[in-house]
């Protein structure tokens, strides 16, 4: 999905216009980055949570010419996804299935 579809999305689920899901669509990613710049953690219940990584220096190797150059350290954004999300995610389109877990939501209790 890019970020068009998602505003348009946002549009036809909200009734509000394209010019209006834009701007909450851009806020929210403005926030989140904001936050991180921040070196904050920010966490979406049911969703996931988002931090930085730290990266240290290290030698690397230009391709074209072969020769050690010195990469920085910086730091990388990292998603991780949180439970429910996992699990909508791995759900059956078709319903629950019963794998004789006693966890199976078909499993007599």
């Amino acid at each position: 999905m890019t970020k068009a579809e998602l505003v348009e999305e946002v549009s036809r689920v909200s009734d509000l216009t394209k010019k209006h899901s834009e701007v909450i669509v851009d806020t929210v990613f403005q926030s989140i980055i904001d936050a991180l710049h921040r070196g904050e953690k920010i966490e979406l219940r049911g969703f996931g949570s988002f931090r930085l990584r730290k990266r240290e220096s290290r030698k690397g190797r230009n391709p074209k010419t072969g020769d050690k150059v010195d990469v920085p350290p910086k730091s990388v954004p990292y998603f991780k996804p949180g439970k429910e999300l996992k699990d909508l995610i791995n759900q059956d389109p078709h319903g629950p299935v019963d794998d004789g877990s006693p966890l199976s939501p078909e499993s007599p209790a």
